[in-house]
């Protein structure tokens, strides 16, 4: 089952390596992460989405409480009201000729995509939305452009309703 893990720390050099290191040691394999700080810039909060059974997200819980500079860690889609959860893509897509810009077009307005830049032979296209989502996005739109270049943030979450982590 897949997982997201959302961790604060203090900002401080090499607290980030050791959390990742953690992972890497124990053989646990990252599927995305992001990394940036809070309303207190003291503090960086930490997103990680993997796969795993509910004892081994328990045990890496409990390893990363142990770690120095981790403040808090919580599961966000452990809670039953779940989180809300984002994803940013942009897509660098050839499109060299009248028809294939204006299938592009249809797609994104479809999904709700933007076009955010445009050269003579390439669009390129944001996309914010949940992984799941991305991937079809990515699927739709390679079935009439071809794809140059893709970029993904990685998971972004927040726990629904009254949860927060905050110190």
């Amino acid at each position: 089952m897949r997982h997201i893990i959302s961790i604060l720390l203090e900002n401080q050099t090499g607290a980030l390596s050791r959390v990742v290191g953690l992972f890497s040691q124990k053989g646990y394999n990252i599927e995305t992460i992001t990394a940036a700080p809070t309303e207190d810039p003291s503090i960086t909060r930490i997103t990680i989405t993997l796969f795993g059974d509910g004892r081994t997200i328990e045990k890496i819980t409990k390893q990363l409480h142990r770690l120095i500079n981790v403040i808090k860690v919580a599961i966000l889609n452990e809670d039953q009201d779940g989180a809300v959860e984002r994803e940013i893509l942009f897509v660098k897509l050839q499109a060299v000729n009248r028809d294939t810009r204006e299938e592009i077009k249809f797609i994104c307005d479809i999904f709700r995509a933007a076009i955010v830049d445009v050269t003579p032979v390439l669009l390129t296209v944001q996309f914010v939305n949940t992984s799941e989502e991305i991937d079809r996005f990515l699927k739709a739109i390679g079935e009439h452009a071809e794809v140059i270049e893709t970029v993904r943030s990685g998971v972004c979450g927040i726990a629904r309703g009254d949860h927060s982590l905050h110190v």
